[in-house]
């Protein structure tokens, strides 16, 4: 098939939907023959710079890697405060089409890219994701060519400023297939009113292989951790992603587990001045050996990571799945994630991790000290996770399901 797929960012930017595209367009690549081309920005890191023009930018053109075509489109990201500033304002004076302002601050801002679309020539156009502007590109491309659209959205329901706009489930409704992360994705769409026929629930992916030779005593003997109990944090290191939960929770689990280590891995944001203040002030109280900070690592070092780690604790409240979750199990490792929008759907209570309720930092700390009383529990659901992967996330059955799906979209039209 020819396939084209955009996204907000490719490799080397970081994020879940960038990883996410990446691998499902490698994977189709070579496990189909299919050609695949990918349209994106020119964002190094990640989506900041769609509005900071501190954030640095990769070259703009075309190239071929890992035998998947990536044209890097440039970015307009001037005016970032007076955008937000407007957005901002729309939305304090309640002004029509306020969604937009608020779009058009996020971006990406792609001036020819709609109409690169519309010209390319493909079987079928899946974008990901939600609230980014380029979805809306990838749609008026395809309409305009009557070339089939599918969305997948990742929706981050809990994030209302950025997902709780009329032109995103306008776009939804116009798309011709939608794909979701999670049964709980398809739920919602389906109650808000859109068709059932028309969305499919299937995931995101994982290469085992990847994480079958993980060894974590290395990483343990550097940081002379020991025995010791060590609770990791995988992922951007944004406060969006909880941070500041795990930090505060922590503060009730040391009194009880003194020896316990805080592994804190992922990428820094705008965010980390704030971070490395707060950690700074916990190691003064707690030990100068109670928190690991680990930026910018390989794939083959965030396998170690797991590896030298007893769970994963994420405390996120805006996720349409977390991968991280399907990493940790790829390591038999237990997870505790929050009772709030799609992880209930990826972690099974008491099967393959914990759920617990947000913004509650006793009980989150009562769950990681539940789990670090019972390393036989922790292994059992680190074991289920595992199993839970190879059976639904390998990434030739995730593939395999977006690959029918085009299929079957592409010979309806």
């Amino acid at each position: 098939m020819k396939i084209l797929h955009v996204v907000q960012g490719y490799s080397p930017a970081i994020g879940g939907t960038e990883r996410f595209v990446q691998k499902l367009s490698e994977q189709l690549a070579r496990q189909y023959g299919d050609e695949v081309t990918v349209f994106t920005t020119n964002a190094a890191k990640n989506c900041e710079v769609f509005w900071l023009q501190s954030e640095p930018t990769l070259p703009v053109g075309i190239e071929k890697i890992n035998g998947v075509t990536v044209r890097r489109f440039p970015i307009f990201n001037k005016l970032g405060h007076v955008r937000h500033q407007l957005s901002k304002l729309a939305d304090k004076v309640n002004l029509p089409f306020k969604d937009w302002f608020r779009a058009l601050f996020n971006g990406p801002l792609v001036f020819d890219m709609t109409h690169e679309i519309a010209n390319f020539k493909a079987e079928v156009i899946m974008a990901s994701s939600f609230p980014f502007l380029h979805m809306h590109y990838a749609l008026r491309g395809g309409q305009r060519s009557h070339t089939p659209v599918i969305l997948c959205g990742a929706l981050h329901v809990t994030d209302t400023w950025s997902f709780e706009r009329p032109m995103l489930y306008q776009a939804i409704q116009q798309a011709d297939g939608y794909i979701a992360h999670s049964t709980f994705e398809r739920a919602y769409l389906i109650g808000r009113g859109m068709p059932a026929s028309k969305i499919e629930a299937i995931g995101v992916g994982l290469d085992l292989a990847q994480f079958a030779n993980a060894d974590g005593a290395a990483l343990r003997q550097t940081y002379g951790w020991g025995n010791a109990p060590v609770i990791a944090f995988v992922g951007q290191l944004t406060k969006r992603k909880g941070i500041h939960l795990l930090l505060a929770a922590m503060s009730h689990v040391w009194p009880t587990y003194p020896a316990a280590k805080l592994l804190l891995a992922g990428a820094p944001g705008t965010y980390m001045s704030q971070l490395a203040q707060t950690i700074a002030e916990l190691k003064t109280k707690w030990g100068n050996n109670s928190i690991v900070l680990i930026n910018n690592f390989s794939e083959q070092d965030k396998a170690n990571i797991f590896a030298a780690s007893d769970m994963l604790v994420f405390p996120s409240q805006e996720e349409s799945f977390g991968i991280v979750f399907l990493e940790a199990w790829a390591c038999r490792k237990p997870v505790i994630g929050l009772r709030v929008g799609a992880i209930p759907a990826v972690v099974t209570e008491g099967v393959d991790g914990w759920v617990v309720e947000p913004d509650n930092e006793a009980a989150l700390a009562q769950t990681i000290c539940q789990a670090i009383a019972n390393p036989s529990q922790r292994a059992q659901l680190g074991e289920a996770g595992y199993h839970k992967v190879q059976q639904r996330y390998t990434w030739e059955i995730v593939a395999g399901k977006f690959r029918e799906v085009y299929r079957r979209m592409a010979k309806s039209f």
